[in-house]
C-alpha cells in the first residue's frame, strides 16, 4: 500500500502518542479522593457491572476509545484492538476514518475492526464537519453501531496542515437527524464546557464524550510536527476530564455522558463514574500495552481491570454501576477543583 501524507501522519500520531505516554503522569483525577467508609456493607459476589448506556446494555461501563487507522501499521493495530475487544466484550471505537474517505484503498485499515469483531459494539469516527454522504460511508465501512463526531479545534489549530473552518453546529444537527445510528459527539482531549453541552443538546445530541485534558495531548503531538515547534504554550489548554464532568453535572436526564481522557487505572474510572459519567473510555493505556505486549497479555490486563473494577465498587459501597453517581458525596475535591466548581455554579 503506498504511503501518502495522510497515512504518514497516522503513523506519526501513534509514534508520538507513545513517545509522550507516561503511565503515572499526574492529572486532575489525582485531585479527587474518595472518602473511605470502613463499613461498606457489600459482597463482591452480589456486584454486577452490567449497565444501560443509552440504547445499549453493556457488560461493564468501560470501553476502548478511538485511537487509529489509515496506514498499514495502524490497520494492524486496529485488527489487534478488535480481537482484544471481542475477547473481553468491550465496545471499541476506531480513529478518524477521514483518510479512508479520501483514499478508499485504506478503508480496510478500518473495516478490519468489524472483520475481527463481528458481533461487538463498534463506533466509527469522523470530524464534525463532514457531510452526510461521508458519514454514511464511514458507517457502512464498519457496519458501525454508532458514529463518533470529533471536535478538535485545538488540534487543528496546532496541526501544520489543519483545517481552519470550525462552523460545525448546523452540520452536527443534520447528521443527528438524518443518520440511521446514534451520534456520539466527542472532544479529543480539551474537554467540554457547560455552554458547549447546551449547544449540542439543543442540536439533538444525546451522546456526549467529554474527552478532557489529562491523557494523550494533541498539542504536544501536532506541535512536534511543526517546523519551529512554536505552539507549546497551548500544552495545558482546555478543560480536564474532571473539570468537564463537574461542568456538566446538571445535564438533562436523556443525555448519556462518556468520560475519556487520562484514565490510567480502574480507580480513575470509578472516580469518573462517581462524578456523573455513564461510561468511561480508555485509549493511551491500551495503545501502550498493545505496542509492547502480546494480545494475550493485553487481554489479561483488561480482564484484571474488570476484576479490580468490581472490587472497587465493593470498596465504595455500590453493587450496581448506576449507584456510583449517587455516591458523589463521598468525593473529596482539591481546593482548586472546589474553586472551579464554585466558579461555574
Amino acid at each position: 500500500m503506498p504511503q501518502n501524507q495522510h497515512s504518514h501522519r497516522k503513523d506519526e500520531h501513534v509514534s508520538l502518542a507513545e513517545k509522550y505516554y507516561h503511565a503515572a503522569q499526574p492529572n486532575a483525577f489525582d485531585q479527587v479522593r474518595i472518602r473511605h467508609d470502613a463499613l461498606p456493607e457489600t459482597n463482591v459476589a452480589d456486584i454486577t457491572t452490567t449497565t444501560q448506556i443509552g440504547k445499549w446494555q453493556w457488560t461493564s461501563p468501560l470501553y476502548i476509545e478511538a485511537m487509529t487507522g489509515g496506514s498499514d501499521q495502524t490497520g494492524k493495530i486496529n485488527a489487534r484492538l478488535a480481537k482484544i475487544a471481542a475477547a473481553v466484550h468491550l465496545p471499541m471505537a476506531t480513529g478518524s476514518q477521514s483518510v479512508a474517505l479520501k483514499y478508499p484503498e485504506l478503508a480496510n485499515t478500518f473495516s478490519v475492526v468489524r472483520d475481527n469483531n463481528p458481533d461487538g459494539l463498534v463506533f466509527g469516527n469522523l470530524g464534525a464537519g463532514h457531510p452526510l454522504s461521508a458519514a454514511k460511508t464511514a458507517i457502512k465501512m464498519l457496519h458501525a453501531d454508532a458514529l463518533e463526531l470529533h471536535l478538535n479545534v485545538v488540534q487543528e489549530i496546532v496541526m501544520p496542515e489543519g483545517d481552519r473552518d470550525f462552523r460545525w453546529l448546523a452540520n452536527i444537527k443534520q447528521l443527528v437527524t438524518e443518520l440511521p445510528v446514534p451520534i456520539i459527539v466527542k472532544e479529543v482531549g480539551f474537554g467540554i464546557s457547560q455552554p458547549t453541552m447546551t449547544q449540542l443538546y439543543q442540536a439533538g445530541v444525546r451522546y456526549l464524550d467529554l474527552g478532557g485534558h489529562g491523557g494523550t495531548n494533541f498539542v504536544d503531538i501536532e506541535n512536534r510536527r511543526r517546523p519551529q515547534r512554536e505552539m507549546s504554550y497551548l500544552h495545558d489548554f482546555g478543560l480536564s476530564t474532571v473539570e468537564s464532568l463537574l461542568a456538566v453535572q446538571s445535564h438533562p436526564d436523556d443525555l448519556t455522558i462518556f468520560a475519556t481522557g487520562g484514565i490510567r487505572t480502574p480507580l480513575d474510572a470509578i472516580k469518573a463514574l462517581m462524578l456523573g459519567a455513564d461510561a468511561v473510555g480508555m485509549a493511551g493505556v491500551v495503545l501502550h500495552a498493545v505496542l509492547h505486549q502480546t494480545d494475550e497479555d493485553v487481554i489479561t490486563m483488561l480482564k484484571s481491570w474488570l476484576d479490580q473494577f468490581k472490587l472497587l465498587m465493593a470498596l465504595v459501597g455500590a453493587t450496581q454501576v448506576s449507584e456510583l453517581k449517587q455516591l458523589s458525596d463521598k468525593l473529596i475535591l482539591s481546593p482548586e477543583l472546589v474553586a472551579y466548581k464554585q466558579s461555574i455554579s
